[in-house]
């Protein structure tokens, strides 16, 4: 029981009221969602001039920004980069002391500053027009010198930050960012980027894991795999089982092709069926002829196999249906496919 003068918290969820601070995190999601959809009917031919550019590139695309400008510009290379667009992040204060020299003709730079004439970002117009390095530019005044120098210009400019003083970089930021996205994107489908891409430049994410990683890659071979012949104990293929920690074992015939399986759910059902287990040979209360799957399959298909049965573990089989592995459920949960 409970003393009714102790006081609850209160929990103003589905109150119409909303708090202060919900009130003003509305407010700013509000502005930046008007900035980002504003974007949208700025696009024109200097966003299809970007794209040519840095699909033309051969070298690399060079990012740059200063301030909040280039943590922005930071995300828009990574995303790039795996996205099929090779890209790197040049701080434009360490380009003026050396890290020019990491920028070539060959490359495209995508210089960011909202009002179009940071100090550390217009120094570098001078060097890569000598460099006859292509420029395109983001920045939200048009008029600016970073947008009148650019071979491209993308207009990221706002109506106004979603900090009440109209200061601090927020709507900005956003627009910028989500204009950096909307590159990777175009570019991306522009190039016919597929998710096996994706995969190989993100091979240590749960995504590469799922579109890298093949059968053969995680099955038991060799003496790791369960397998008793047709004809035998069933005593032989419990003591097979438990040898080897699948949960089933193969049978095979003559030709050791694989005739079916048998699996702890086998065994839960011939106790149920059988009084008298000594005489009984494993053939006799197998399954047939047993789930199987290749070995260049992706794990992923292996997985969906086991989901789709019910079922925990895979016998893998060659052309000729031999088998050649085995596939537990606990492989694919170690390896981070599922």
């Amino acid at each position: 029981m409970t003393d009714d003068t102790t006081p609850t918290p209160q929990d103003d969820t589905h109150t119409d009221a909303p708090t202060p601070l919900r009130a003003s995190a509305r407010r700013t999601l509000r502005i930046e969602e008007q900035a980002i959809a504003a974007l949208a009917n700025r696009l024109d031919a200097h966003f299809d001039r970007a794209c040519e550019l840095m699909l033309g590139c051969r070298g690399r695309v060079v990012v740059t920004g200063m301030g909040k400008s280039g943590h922005i510009a930071g995300k828009i290379a990574a995303t790039l980069a795996s996205t099929g667009t090779p890209a790197f992040f040049v701080h434009p204060g360490e380009a003026s002391h050396g890290d020019l020299g990491m920028i070539t003709p060959g490359d495209v730079v995508l210089a960011l500053s909202n009002s179009g004439e940071t100090a550390e970002v217009t120094a570098l117009l001078p060097l890569l027009k000598r460099l006859g390095t292509p420029l395109i530019s983001m920045t939200g005044r048009p008029g600016s010198t970073l947008a009148r120098h650019a071979d491209a210009h993308l207009d990221a400019g706002v109506a106004r930050e979603a900090c009440p003083l109209d200061l601090a970089p927020t709507a900005s930021t956003t627009a910028a960012l989500a204009l950096g996205d909307a590159l990777a994107v175009a570019l991306l489908e522009a190039r016919g980027f597929t998710a096996e891409d994706f995969a190989l430049s993100h091979p240590g994410g749960s995504l590469g894991k799922r579109l890298l990683l093949r059968v053969s890659d995680l099955m038991h071979r060799g003496d790791r795999l369960p397998c008793v012949p047709q004809g035998s104990p069933l005593r032989d293929a419990l003591l097979e089982i438990t040898r080897q920690g699948l949960g089933f074992t193969c049978v095979v015939d003559e030709q050791n092709r694989l005739l079916g399986v048998y699996t702890d759910g086998d065994l839960r059902r011939t106790l149920d069926q059988h009084q008298d287990l000594s005489r009984l040979t494993v053939d006799e209360v197998m399954t047939r002829p047993g789930k199987r799957i290749g070995p260049d399959l992706l794990a992923a298909e292996a997985v969906r196999v086991m989901e789709d049965n019910l079922i925990t573990a895979l016998a893998v089989v060659d052309d000729e249906g031999h088998p050649i592995g085995a596939l537990h459920m606990h492989d694919l949960l170690r390896s981070g496919v599922i």
